[in-house]
């Protein structure tokens, strides 16, 4: 435990240095300055039934947000507490995620963890994948706070499975229930003589068919593709685009269309984009400009929230970070009926991704021919058959959440 505490500090040292020239970091920062004073002003405001789930960032609340809005929903006497460790999970949901409260984790130390217990005191805690924080879970242990894992993976690489891990391995006895996605997970688990687990599945499937199922038309982009097949590229980083590009260059003249979803769109990276569209000659629009040009190859999406409804309007998707050793979602492209495209190896992290290669409904690629290869079938010769395989394998998997819930009910009163 002591080593542990260190490294803790040690990284808190790390953030307050990377702060004075790293933006995110200073708002890692920045968000955690007199966080006591800050919660317990907030909390008081509230009722005192409370249920606090924790994410670490972005990805982890879409995951987690179907039971979040079940609680809501099933416990209106309640108060829900969100709260993210990473700045981009709390920007983007601190004013509009639907929780009662949203906040920042606190450092992990043990005084930190009494004291956020003491102010919140939930009746309840939930954590989101991948989130193992030892003296937040000591704390609630002692507190015989009744404490949940959802959507959880565990991987050998993990330290629950290493000689030094046993500090890791004696924090998963605080929680009641630990909800895993998959099998072998269960396996790593058994391995190491846990076994207080359920495989229930994972609850973005839920939450990618709530988007799907409510829908609603964008205009612009149904007139970008018209009569056309569509490709959405969505979250794509600049080594993403130089292969769709040369890909998409190789099948236009076949009646296609290029969206494209850049992952970062501030002015520089808008501008990088745009000089590779120049590049390849092709004639593009941006999504913020209107329809300047008669009929544009490409359109890029500048702009923040839409991505999901896009592929409504897809015929085959192509999924960036393959490059960076970070696959972005899959899911929501799938959910659709579209085959999904990808660079790398990198997906076998994924279990959704893996799930969807080992039965053809994603290719993954290695070049521009491959690329366009993929999207030729999966838009013709594939289309109809992966579309009704699609359908079937979303509904194999959905409903996490409700039985998810089930086992909550009677831990809350």
């Amino acid at each position: 435990m002591l080593l542990y505490n260190s490294i803790v500090r040690l990284y808190a040292l790390f953030i307050r240095l990377a702060a004075l020239w790293d933006p995110k970091a200073a708002k890692w920062v920045k968000g955690r300055r007199n966080w006591q004073t800050d919660l317990r002003s907030k909390a008081a405001q509230l009722p005192q039934k409370r249920i606090w789930m924790h994410c670490a960032s972005y990805g982890e609340f879409e995951q987690g947000r179907p039971l979040m809005d079940a609680l809501i929903k099933k416990y209106p006497s309640h108060a829900v507490i969100l709260s993210f460790f990473s700045p981009s999970g709390y920007e983007a949901f601190s004013n509009k995620s639907g929780a009662h409260l949203v906040c920042y984790l606190p450092l992990d130390t043990k005084r930190n963890a009494h004291q956020f217990i003491q102010i919140l005191r939930p009746e309840l805690a939930v954590f989101v994948k991948y989130e193992f924080w030892v003296n937040f879970l000591t704390a609630l242990k002692k507190n015989k706070i009744p404490s949940f894992l959802v959507s959880a993976v565990f991987k050998p690489h993990h330290p629950f499975f290493k000689w030094y891990g046993g500090i890791f391995r004696r924090s998963l006895t605080a929680f009641n229930r630990l909800f895993i996605q998959d099998t072998a997970s269960a396996h790593m688990l058994d391995a190491i003589v846990v076994k207080h687990y359920e495989i229930s599945g994972d609850t973005r499937f839920d939450r990618v068919v709530e988007i799907k199922n409510r829908f609603t038309p964008v205009e612009s982009i149904s007139a970008f593709k018209a009569g056309s097949k569509l490709i959405v590229a969505g979250s794509t980083w600049p080594k993403d685009e130089e292969l769709v590009i040369a890909a998409f260059t190789k099948i236009k003249q076949q009646g296609f269309r290029l969206l494209l979803v850049p992952h970062e769109i501030d002015d520089a990276s808008i501008r990088s984009t745009e000089s590779r569209l120049k590049n390849a000659g092709l004639l593009y629009e941006f999504y913020t400009s209107g329809n300047q040009n008669v009929s544009p190859e490409v359109l890029v999406l500048n702009t923040m929230g839409l991505l999901s409804k896009t592929y409504h309007y897809a015929d085959v998707a192509y999924i960036g970070g393959g490059f960076n050793n970070g696959l972005h979602n899959t899911l929501e492209p799938s959910v659709f009926g579209n085959g999904v495209t990808f660079y790398g190896n990198t997906y076998q992290r994924y279990v959704e991704a893996a799930e969807l290669v080992e039965l053809g409904l994603a290719k993954t690629v290695t070049n521009s021919e491959e690329l366009a290869s993929a999207w030729l079938e999966y838009s013709g010769v594939l289309r109809k058959e992966t579309s009704q395989k699609l359908a079937a394998f979303y509904e194999e998997r959905v409903n996490v959440t409700a039985r998810i819930l089930v086992a909550m009910t009677s831990y809350i009163q």
